[in-house]
């Protein structure tokens, strides 16, 4: 009788709530196409943790702590027993805060790991002005990455940054949406947006500090005929909702709690506009390649977006929307009134969007993943 072989276990780990992180969905729905059995590993952290309408297997840690050190140092000793103590042919970091506990596994257990690094993590803003911190997490990946093999990230710049640093230059996977084309739209009936006003969406589970959220609820104060719908989580949505509170203008700004992309996306396609405001304020930032922007223009909407080199280089090569020079609620509300005022650009950008849409869709920038996992686990 030949041989029974057995599919290969991979096991993904991240720090946030599975639930909401497209990539790394869909980076595992590719190894499940190609015949593993993957579980993901994260935190519980919502009502949505509750209902697992994932394809995959989960593991959800409940934690005592939300965040700081606390958090990672006891999360990071849960992940740890967890991969050691579990029989998983691969391992995937997703992040440098998994990265220690799947590095020590994979070196006792003698197993591939692959590290997924979905921005520049010692350039985040909210340790800029924490040194110890910031050296914490940097002598991780100085002790790690240069002994790394099998890794990937999401931009030119980031993957520039790292070969610069320690001599290795990761694979390029952008996070590409996945097409929408089957998802039905709101109407704006059934959502109550007037037809006469621009209607602009901001999106994202990351809607944090320096990503331009007060001076956009400023720009839409000062301008007319627009309404705001802001769909998701962050760190600065209380205060995005006091100001509006403040502002008197509720009924121009929305807020919608985080959902499934497929929901999520019912809103984004019924927009006329997509916003992307993050500021130039930190390497992470400047190098990012964030998944609204992909999402955007998988709805086939131009995208407002704040002067980043990679965003930049993804809208002006498309010609899919206009860049803002500086961030300042100003110069947000002149761009949102010349496509409030142009129709014809509007629906220019619109269609070049569409464009996009079929050069850019997950479905292609997959290939390259599942390719780097056949060869890694020797699928032929």
């Amino acid at each position: 009788m030949p041989a029974v072989v057995h599919k290969p276990f991979v096991a993904f780990s991240v720090t946030n709530c599975i639930c909401h992180d497209s990539r790394v969905q869909k980076m595992a729905s590719v190894v499940t196409i190609l015949g593993c059995d993957v579980t993901i590993i994260g935190r519980r952290s919502g009502v949505c943790c509750d209902v697992n309408e994932l394809k995959f297997r989960t593991i959800r840690f409940r934690m005592i702590f939300r965040k700081g050190f606390l958090f990672y140092t006891f999360f990071n000793i849960r992940l740890f027993f967890n991969l050691l103590l579990s029989k998983y042919d691969l391992l995937v970091a997703n992040d440098l805060d998994t990265l220690l506990p799947n590095y020590l596994v994979s070196k006792i257990r003698r197993i591939p790991l692959v590290y997924d690094s979905h921005e520049y993590f010692t350039g985040v803003p909210e340790i800029q002005n924490r040194p110890f911190v910031k050296w914490v997490w940097k002598t991780i990946e100085r002790s790690i990455f240069p002994h790394l093999r099998n890794i990937m990230t999401i931009s030119d710049s980031i993957a520039d940054k790292y070969y610069e640093e320690y001599g290795i230059r990761p694979i390029i996977v952008r996070n590409c949406a996945e097409s929408s084309k089957g998802i039905k739209i709101f109407t704006r009936e059934e959502i109550g947006i007037g037809p006469e006003d621009l209607f602009l969406v901001l999106q994202g589970t990351g809607i944090n500090v320096d990503r331009g959220g007060e001076e956009l609820v400023d720009a839409i104060n000062m301008t007319d005929g627009i309404v705001l719908m802001l769909i998701g989580s962050g760190d600065v949505l209380p205060i995005l909702k006091a100001k509006v509170s403040d502002l008197n203008i509720s009924h121009k700004v929305r807020f919608i709690p985080a959902l499934p992309w497929n929901e999520m996306m019912r809103y984004t396609k019924s927009a006329d506009a997509g916003l992307s405001p993050d500021k130039d304020t930190n390497l992470n930032y400047r190098f990012s390649l964030p998944n609204k922007l992909f999402d955007y223009i998988s709805a086939g909407i131009p995208v407002i977006a704040g002067n980043l080199q990679e965003v930049r280089k993804i809208i002006e090569g498309n010609n899919c929307g206009i860049i803002i020079p500086d961030i300042t609620p100003i110069e947000i509300s002149k761009a949102i009134i010349r496509l409030r005022d142009d129709r014809l650009l509007l629906n220019k950008l619109k269609q070049n969007a569409v464009k996009a849409s079929e050069e850019l869709p997950w479905e292609k920038e997959s290939i390259q993943v599942m390719a780097f996992y056949k060869k890694l686990l020797n699928i032929d």
